[in-house]
């Protein structure tokens, strides 16, 4: 087995590389290879930043027409992170409007400026830190988790999906309840990072890595 964290010069490549090898034996390599992430067995799609600059360099890389083509197919486990996931779906509010690669429906927005919670007391945007996420069904890669378990976030934008049958997790941050887990087919994703998410993220990587779809 060969795992391919996808380079395209966006996201903790190495450090979500370091936390797969920790969990498996398997061969992990981060590649902007053409023929490499072909031959993977599975797939890792990270992102970090702004999604206006990932499908920049995605498009940039010559990469954004194979990630398509491996969306398509379906026929190997695709897990993608933070912007990662934002991307699989349709379009982004950055910037005015960014369209995104369209694999699933739904939309990224961003959390209001003056975001508050219940007791009225101010939310920061970014939204970093440790925040409980609730499993909204049922998937392999949940195996082992606690329900409402923390997970680490880092991020200004969150995923509004269109389609319940592909929300799988949320998380509530303010008065906005985010879907902070997504997926469809071969393919999972999250808002959080996993990589540095302690034992739940070390987990959910372990179980990605013996998902068979």
């Amino acid at each position: 087995m060969t795992i391919a964290v996808i380079d395209y010069g966006m996201g903790n490549l190495h450090s979500v590389a370091k936390a797969l090898e920790h969990v498996t034996h398997e061969n992990v390599v981060v590649t902007r290879d053409a023929r490499r992430i072909n031959g993977a067995t599975r797939l890792v799609l990270p992102g970090q930043g702004a999604i206006r600059d990932c499908v920049g360099e995605l498009e940039r890389t010559e990469l954004r027409g194979l990630v398509e083509e491996l969306l398509a197919s379906q026929d190997k486990p695709l897990l993608g992170i933070c912007v990662g996931q934002q991307m699989l779906h349709e379009r982004s509010e950055e910037n005015g409007g960014i369209d995104c690669l369209g694999f699933m429906p739904g939309q990224v927005r961003r959390f209001p400026a003056d975001m508050r919670d219940e007791s009225g007391n101010r939310c920061k945007v970014p939204h970093m830190g440790w925040n409980l996420v609730h499993q909204h069904q049922e998937h392999p890669l949940w195996q082992g988790i606690d329900q409402d378990e923390h997970f680490y976030f880092v991020h200004s934008y969150y995923v509004e999906v269109e389609d319940d049958a592909t929300l799988f997790g949320t998380t509530d941050y303010g008065r906005v309840s985010a879907h902070v887990a997504t997926g469809r087919d071969a393919t999972f994703a999250v808002q959080f990072h996993p990589e540095k998410s302690s034992r739940a993220g070390l987990r959910l990587l372990e179980n990605f890595v013996h998902w068979m779809p």
